[in-house]
C-alpha cells in the first residue's frame, strides 16, 4: 500500500470500515443466537439494522469520491470477531455469558468508534461536506449503540444473582 495523499488514505480508512462492517453482518447473528437475554438479542438485532445502514452509507461516501469499495479483510475487526466467538460458544452461567457477548460487543464499538472518528477528521481536511455528514451519522450511531449496551450490561448484572 502506498499513502502518498490524505485522500488516499481515506480511501483506504473507508475500505477498513466497509469490510468491518460486512464482518460484523456475518458476526451478529451468531452473537444473537448465543445471547439468553431478550433485551440482548434485541440490542445486537437493532445493531445488525444500524449496521446494513452504515455499510450502505459508506458505499455511499465511496461514491461520492469516486471510488468503489476495494476487497481487503480489517485484521482488527476479524480479532475483534473472533474473541466474540469465544463468548458465543463459551458454556456456563448464561447471565455471565451475556455480559461476555456485551463486552465483545463494545470492543467493536470502541473500535468503530476509533476508526469513524480518524475518518471523519479525514473528510474534513478533505472538505467532503456530504460524507462528513454520513460519517458523524454513523459515528453517533456507534456512540448510542454503546451507551445502549453499558446501560444493557448494569440492569442485566443487577436483574441476575451473579455468581462471582
Amino acid at each position: 500500500m502506498r499513502l502518498d495523499s490524505l485522500r488516499t488514505l481515506y480511501i483506504h480508512e473507508l475500505n477498513d470500515l466497509h469490510d468491518a462492517e460486512k464482518q460484523l453482518i456475518t458476526a451478529l447473528p451468531k452473537m444473537v443466537e448465543a445471547a439468553s437475554s431478550d433485551d440482548l438479542r434485541l440490542a445486537l438485532e437493532m445493531h445488525l439494522d444500524q449496521t446494513h445502514e452504515h455499510v450502505r452509507r459508506l458505499e455511499r461516501a465511496f461514491s461520492l469520491v469516486r471510488e468503489k469499495p476495494k476487497p481487503r479483510t480489517c485484521k482488527a475487526m476479524k480479532g475483534i470477531i473472533e474473541e466474540a466467538g469465544e463468548m458465543i460458544q463459551a458454556d456456563g452461567d448464561p447471565a455471565i455469558k451475556d455480559a461476555g457477548l456485551i463486552s465483545a460487543a463494545q470492543r467493536v464499538e470502541h473500535y468503530e468508534m476509533a476508526r469513524y472518528s480518524c475518518a471523519l477528521i479525514y473528510a474534513e481536511m478533505l472538505d467532503e461536506e456530504e460524507s462528513i455528514e454520513l460519517l458523524q451519522k454513523t459515528l453517533d450511531d456507534e456512540r448510542a449503540t454503546d451507551e445502549g449496551l453499558t446501560e444493557l450490561a448494569d440492569r442485566l448484572i443487577h436483574a441476575e444473582p451473579v455468581h462471582a
